[in-house]
């Protein structure tokens, strides 16, 4: 699977989990140098509280766009240390 978003590549692995038809991928399968880190949170009841990332990618930003779950409750341990993403980033074969 690849994420992409401003035609470019931001994330590609064969190893994601697909939760509430949400691709999550693995932490080490995104390309840092896209991300920024975001003081955005909220939260689900039976994931837990959710960390945002911002893309920057060809000098245009996407606020918010990629999210994850440091520390998710028990019922969503399997995306933990995964990055799941909206806001137009498509996923895709």
């Amino acid at each position: 699977m690849k994420a992409i978003w401003n035609n470019t590549v931001i994330a590609e692995s064969n190893d994601t989990v697909v939760v509430e038809n949400n691709h999550y991928f693995p932490a080490d399968a995104i390309k840092k140098e896209f991300f920024e880190d975001s003081i955005a949170q909220t939260s689900c009841p039976w994931k837990g509280r959710a960390s945002y990332y911002s893309l920057s990618v060809n000098g245009e930003k996407n606020k918010d766009a990629a999210w994850y779950y440091p520390e998710p409750k028990e019922a969503a341990k399997e995306v933990k240390g995964r990055v799941a993403f909206w806001k137009g980033v498509k996923v895709e074969k």
